[in-house]
């Protein structure tokens, strides 16, 4: 007898391209069983002109996904990781993480070979993200930030149709489009510390779903697991969102996880970075740990700031 799971996913070209790929994936690994994809529109995906730090809800592209789950409208979710927020609805659990794309950030600047220190004085450079303008801001004073929202065909559509000099995207977004030509450089995360999560896609279902986690388990990238279970766990305890420029990447090895980040101003002016190696077997301690010293170097002060402005808005 085939059985049935239904996944839920956003609209957009690469949320449907996240949610084919995991759906080849169960099928290869399970003969008997059919997979169906149901689209549900976010608010993320409505409200498209306004800058996602001004918004200020960390559930923009995963609340209404999440309401299906809970009403078992949909067994299974599936985001980028970057955007479904570190503290999950009760009921609800990250059932599964795939293997991760490469995590660094591209420049899409109109020429090959063009990169963020060869772009000429005062370039403009568009961007939805504060910690990308943080950290370019950072490299590149001189450089002029623009707002630039939507899906990643969008982005590059509206750069082509601009003035701008560049617009800064994931690599793991462009490239899973096949839209690799636009880009003009990559970005090391040693220039751009990518975001929490950057590259793995998450699944989330329902705690209760025993039969659909089983199932997962056929997909699961358990070193991935561990190194974003430590990067979320530093972003939690930081109490981050879209609102705060915080960039992290861990790795798993052979002699222990390593995680690497970063908090800075939006201006750029002030960043904290840390690194730290640890034991694989306890992630998200590895991450307090981080957090904690990044506090007491000083990013307390640039977070409460951040929030302070933010709460008087």
């Amino acid at each position: 007898m085939i059985k049935k799971i239904i996944i839920g996913s956003r609209g957009s070209e690469l949320a449907l391209w996240q949610s084919s790929f995991v759906k080849k994936e169960i099928e290869k690994a399970n003969k008997n069983l059919k997979v169906e994809i149901k689209i549900i529109k976010t608010t993320g995906d409505k409200i498209l002109d306004v800058a996602l730090s001004k918004i200020g809800d960390r559930s923009l592209f995963t609340k209404e996904l999440e309401a299906a789950l809970l009403k078992n409208e949909i067994d299974l979710a599936v985001h980028s990781l970057k955007d479904l927020q570190t503290q999950l609805p009760k009921g609800l659990k990250l059932a599964a993480v795939t293997k991760r794309h490469p995590v660094e950030d591209v420049l899409i600047a109109g020429k090959k070979g063009t990169t963020l220190q060869s772009l000429q004085e005062n370039a403009v450079i568009a961007t939805g993200s504060l910690r990308r303008r943080c950290q370019i801001l950072h490299l590149r004073p001189d450089i002029k930030i623009e707002e630039l929202r939507g899906n990643v065909p969008t982005r590059i559509e509206k750069f082509l149709k601009s003035k701008w000099d560049g617009i800064i995207l994931a690599r793991a977004g462009v490239e899973r489009l096949k839209l690799q030509k636009y880009i003009s450089s990559v970005i090391s995360a040693e220039e751009i510390m990518p975001a929490v999560g950057q590259g793995a896609l998450g699944i989330e279902t329902s705690e209760e779903n025993n039969f659909v986690s089983e199932i997962l388990q056929s997909i699961h990238h358990e070193d991935t697991y561990k190194a974003v279970l430590a990067e979320r766990a530093l972003l939690r305890t930081l109490e981050g969102g879209c609102q705060v420029p915080i960039g992290a990447f861990a790795e798993v090895k052979s002699n222990g996880l390593y995680l690497d980040s970063l908090v800075g101003s939006i201006d750029g002016t002030i960043t904290f970075r840390k690194k730290i190696r640890g034991s694989k077997t306890n992630p998200e301690g590895l991450g307090k740990r981080l957090a904690k010293d990044l506090l007491k170097a000083g990013a307390k002060g640039i977070l409460d700031e951040i929030y302070l402005t933010a709460r008087t808005k």
